[in-house]
């Protein structure tokens, strides 16, 4: 009975230790009751990133036109494709998105990737905004936007044919892309030459 007793005594103890044991606080972490809570370490340090990317965007090229007529454009697009034996990239996305502008400003500024979409695509800026959200051209290709965020990449053949929907997540490294996979996938769903 003592040996129970005993036990009982010694489990229950630490119970009751582990229950009034102090937290060791951690910079950055919020405690209450016995759960963590995640914080932002920093408000100014928060609002500088803010700021940061605010410079960002406005140094940056604005390629997407809300006030498009995004169906007779694709339409056009889809003729000269034929014509010149390309595919059609269509770029979906908005002046608002960090990362549309992004890939935009990459693809533009690195030769490589250049040369692979001048020699193989007819490429557009599909616009997704408050002002256009361009409800049924992204209807006819399933909303991606709505499943993968954006920038989202709408592959079509010189037909005109939905071939491949990309995310671009994917692509990313670190704040920008990865040059190997953006090259990948351009190469991966450029027109078959005969």
């Amino acid at each position: 009975m003592k040996k129970v007793s005993l036990i009982a005594f010694v489990a229950l103890s630490s119970v009751i230790w582990a229950q009034n044991a102090e937290t060791k606080e951690v910079p950055g972490v919020r405690y209450s009751g016995d759960k963590a809570l995640l914080v932002k370490s920093d408000a100014a340090e928060l609002e500088a990133k803010k700021k940061a990317a605010a410079e960002e965007k406005a140094k940056l090229p604005k390629p997407y036109d809300p006030k498009a007529d995004a169906q007779a454009d694709i339409n056009k697009l889809i003729a000269k494709a034929k014509k010149e034996g390309k595919n059609i990239m269509i770029q979906a996305g908005g002046n608002w998105c960090i990362w549309c502008l992004r890939f935009n400003q990459y693809v533009q500024t690195t030769p490589e990737l250049r040369n692979i979409v001048d020699k193989n695509y007819i490429y557009y800026h599909l616009n997704y905004s408050p002002e256009n959200k361009n409800e049924k051209i992204f209807a006819q290709y399933g909303n991606p936007g709505d499943k993968f965020g954006y920038p989202v990449f709408i592959v079509l053949d010189k037909n005109g044919k939905m071939i491949h929907i990309q995310p671009s997540d994917v692509l990313e490294e670190g704040k920008g892309y990865s040059l190997e996979k953006v090259k990948e996938f351009f190469n991966q769903w450029a027109p078959k030459k005969s």
